[in-house]
């Protein structure tokens, strides 16, 4: 299950997501693409997401999903709305002010 952190402007509207968890090439994907079609901005967390081994069954070895999500994540693009990655370290959050 993905863990989604919401960084809100001071009225709580949601400005952006941070997104991490588990299964990159499912449940991830998903809350991206799904969050940036409703019109969200979305980073997802380069460095906080991860993937069991489906090679068994034709898949990539996880490392490689892990580094595809990443490359394509950082290059999305859609009109007015932001995509990209960012390491989890680096990820800022600021309460709102009130």
């Amino acid at each position: 299950m993905p863990f989604i952190w919401l960084i809100c402007a001071e009225n709580d509207r949601v400005l952006e997501l941070i997104v991490a968890g588990a299964e990159t090439d499912a449940c991830i994907r998903s809350t991206i693409h799904g969050a940036f079609t409703r019109g969200y901005d979305v980073i997802l967390a380069s460095d906080a997401h991860t993937t069991g081994d489906k090679t068994e069954w034709g898949a990539p070895e996880p490392a490689k999903v892990i580094a595809h999500t990443n490359l394509y994540w950082s290059y999305h693009t859609g009109p007015g709305r932001s995509a990209g990655i960012a390491k989890a370290a680096d990820v800022e959050f600021q309460a709102p002010s009130r």
